[in-house]
C-alpha cells in the first residue's frame, strides 16, 4: 500500500515528502483540505517546514488526497496515537526496537512479546509499524523493566529479527 501511494506522487519528490509526514505521524486531511491531528488543525507552514517542502506543495498533496477515492478514505480516517517510545527514559520505561527480515511473516508480535512476558516483565506498551506504510518496519515494545540479556539473546535468536537495539 505504501508504495502504490508514493507511486501516485512520483512526479513530485516534495509532495512524496509530505506523504511520508502525515503517515508517519498519522495525520489526516478534512474535508476542507487541511492537516489535522483529531480536531487540532497543522498550519501547512508548519508541516512545510517539517517536510522540507514550500507551503504550496503542502496544498497540492491535500488537494491531491481529496481528489483520489483511495487516498481521500486512507487520509480522512487515519490517526495518531499516543507513544510511550519517546517517554520511556523520562519514566523511567524501557525500549526495544526490533527490525525483521520480512515484516508480513506472522506471529513476529506474539512470538517477542511472549517470550518479554514468559520471563515476568511486564509490557506497557507495543507498536508495531505497518509494512504497508513504512519502508523498514519495526516493532517497539516498552517494558517496566530492563530485559535481562539472556532474553536479548533469545530474541536476537529468532529467525525473522535482523537487528535488535536497547534503549
Amino acid at each position: 500500500m505504501f508504495d502504490e501511494i508514493m507511486q501516485k506522487f512520483e512526479d513530485s519528490p516534495g509532495q512524496q515528502d509530505v506523504i511520508r509526514l502525515l503517515l508517519e505521524r498519522g495525520f489526516s486531511v478534512n474535508e476542507d483540505g487541511r492537516v489535522v491531528s483529531g480536531g487540532i488543525e497543522i498550519p501547512n507552514t508548519g508541516i512545510a517546514r517539517e517536510a522540507g517542502v514550500d507551503r504550496r506543495v503542502v496544498n497540492a498533496t491535500t488537494d491531491a488526497i481529496l481528489d483520489d477515492d483511495d487516498l481521500r478514505r486512507i487520509f480522512r480516517n487515519i490517526s495518531s496515537v499516543p507513544s510511550l517510545l519517546d517517554l520511556a527514559p523520562v519514566l523511567d520505561l524501557h525500549a526495544v526496537t526490533v527490525t525483521v527480515r520480512a515484516a508480513d511473516e506472522s506471529g513476529i508480535v506474539s512470538t517477542v512479546t511472549s517470550a518479554i512476558a514468559d520471563h515476568g516483565i511486564s509490557i506497557r506498551q507495543v507498536l508495531s509499524e505497518d509494512p504497508e506504510f513504512t519502508d523498514e518496519p519495526k516493532l517497539y515494545v516498552i517494558t517496566d523493566e530492563e530485559l535481562p540479556g539472556d532474553l536479548i539473546n533469545e530474541i536476537r535468536r529468532l529467525a525473522f529479527v535482523r537487528t535488535i537495539e536497547l534503549a
